[in-house]
C-alpha cells in the first residue's frame, strides 16, 4: 500500500467532522498526537502539508516539526540503550527550536490552535533537555501533553 493510501485510510478511519470543518488531516493531527502516535500525526500532517501553498504552509510544517521532536523523545524513553535511539535529544531540541520559529508568526493563535501554549512547551522542553546536558529526557508517557483545538 502506498504512502498516501495509508494516509487517506488512516485520516478516514479518525473521522472527518461536521461539514465545513477544518481539514480532516489538520483535526487528524490531533487526534493522532493526543494517542501519542506521533509519527502517525507527522504523516497525517505531512500530507496536507505537501499540497498548501501560502499562509498555511510554514504552520503545518511547525506542527510536523513538533510531532517529529516526540518521535525522537518517545522512541529515546522506550529505548534509552539503544546505540540509535540514546542519542535523540539533541535532534529533539533542535526540531522544538524549528517549531518555535516557524510558529511564533502564528501567535497567539491560529486555526484554533493556542499557538502560544504550543511554544511555551517548545521553549520549556528544550530548555529542560538543554539545562540536563543532554542527559535527561523529559517525556513520559503518563505525563505526555496534550493539544487541543478551541471551538472557534
Amino acid at each position: 500500500m502506498k504512502k498516501s493510501d495509508r494516509i487517506t485510510a488512516l485520516v478516514g478511519e479518525l473521522g472527518a467532522g461536521p461539514a465545513g470543518a477544518l481539514d480532516p488531516h489538520y483535526t487528524g493531527y490531533f487526534t493522532c498526537f493526543n494517542a501519542q502516535q506521533y509519527y502517525e500525526a507527522h504523516d497525517v500532517l505531512e500530507h496536507l502539508w505537501l499540497r498548501t501553498e501560502g499562509g498555511d504552509r510554514l504552520f503545518f510544517k511547525a506542527l510536523i516539526q513538533l510531532a517529529g521532536a516526540f518521535v525522537h523523545l518517545q522512541k529515546n524513553f522506550l529505548h534509552p540503550a539503544h546505540l540509535k535511539h540514546a542519542t535523540r535529544l539533541r535532534p529533539a531540541v533542535r526540531l522544538f527550536n524549528l517549531a518555535a520559529r516557524n510558529l511564533e508568526p502564528y501567535a497567539p493563535a491560529h486555526l484554533r490552535l493556542d499557538v502560544a501554549r504550543v511554544l511555551r512547551l517548545c521553549r520549556d522542553l528544550a530548555a529542560e533537555i538543554e539545562t540536563s546536558d543532554f542527559a535527561r529526557n523529559p517525556w513520559h508517557p503518563t505525563g505526555a501533553p496534550q493539544l487541543h483545538l478551541s471551538a472557534s
